[in-house]
């Protein structure tokens, strides 16, 4: 049901309609303003929109997936060869290596939900390859991340909470280290392949795939072993390997910033947040930064993310500028909790 237009103010910027601000406004109905303003979620926003502007905002389109990819794989590609050539120097070159392979993360995020590329094999293939080189398989994943979107922040029910965020300094860094991560993705890689899925979040008609999957990641980590220790190169030590490990900790600490201190409320403006940062952020992470819209709407594509902020921005209940901020919150949130 769309709200009528006398009860909800228009949430379209571009034509310039905006809630009434304190200087429009004697103090009645003021007051009636700012509770109609408490009161707009995420679904009253989705349920304002117009159906041309939910048309343009979901469409998806294969080249700016493309484009973006070149780019992104382009460089890991680079960098690998650089770092495999030996130059002079090339151990500066692992750290940035790491951090743009482990971010392919937020790549495989967006071809999960068939959002980086119009094309369907494209993203399938795409989040092959990508969950591949982070240990991540995407059938998987895919079941866990829906469910996350479905119960987002929920205690109870939303898978990423089965694992506490850090409430300690000492939690805080062995969260950053990545080693719960590359732990807790290879056990479930061995119980899958063994057929010992047990997940809530998967469907028993799911369970075939995950299992399937999960087993041809083994023989294929298995394979790229055997050929290297056959030929006895590092090659693929230093190009992948060592990189992800040391780029893991960035990933992880982007990604404490979408939810942790966030209020385990049903509102998506409220329950996940958005991040200002720079440019280069945004590309690496696929426009994931504005992670309150992608909650609030999932089927917009990481490249309409930014036209969606503008329609949002004024409604967001949780932001922070920066993820240097945000985590001197967290790590001071440690010390309140302890006291």
């Amino acid at each position: 049901m769309v709200p009528s237009d006398d009860l909800v103010p228009s949430l379209d910027r571009r034509k310039n309609r905006r809630l009434a601000t304190s200087a429009d406004l004697p103090d009645s109905a003021l007051a009636i303003s700012l509770a109609l303003m408490s009161e707009i979620d995420h679904r009253t926003i989705i349920a304002s929109l117009s159906v041309e502007d939910r048309r343009d905002l979901t469409a998806k389109l294969d080249r700016p997936g493309i484009v973006r990819l070149a780019v992104h794989g382009g460089l890991v590609v680079v960098l690998g060869a650089l770092i495999a050539a030996r130059i002079p120097f090339w151990p500066v070159l692992v750290l940035p290596q790491g951090i743009l392979v482990v971010f392919f993360f937020t790549l495989l995020h967006e071809t999960i939900h068939e959002t980086a590329f119009r094309t369907p094999w494209l993203n399938r293939a795409i989040a092959t390859v990508t969950g591949f080189l982070i240990l991540l398989p995407p059938a998987w994943f895919r079941y866990f991340h829906f469910a996350h979107h479905r119960h987002t922040h929920d205690p109870d029910n939303d898978p990423e909470l089965m694992a506490p965020k850090p409430e300690t300094i000492g939690q805080y860094v062995r969260y950053l280290s990545g080693i719960p991560y590359w732990s807790g993705m290879a056990r479930v890689i061995v119980v899958n392949a063994a057929g010992r899925n047990r997940d809530g979040f998967v469907p028993d008609k799911g369970r075939d795939k995950v299992i399937s999957q999960a087993r041809w990641f083994l023989i294929a980590y298995a394979m790229l072993l055997a050929a290297s220790l056959a030929v006895q190169s590092a090659l693929l030590l230093w190009v992948w390997i060592v990189p992800v490990l040391v780029g893991q900790p960035f990933l992880r600490a982007y990604l404490l910033a979408e939810h942790a201190l966030c209020p385990h409320v049903a509102n998506m403006l409220e329950n996940t947040r958005t991040t200002f940062t720079t440019r280069l952020v945004r590309f690496v992470a696929w426009n994931m930064p504005y992670h309150s819209e992608h909650h609030a709407y999932p089927a917009v594509p990481f490249h309409c993310l930014p036209r969606f902020h503008q329609i949002v921005a004024e409604h967001l209940r949780t932001t922070e500028r920066g993820y240097v901020r945000f985590h001197r919150k967290l790590v001071g949130s440690f010390d309140r909790r302890a006291g």
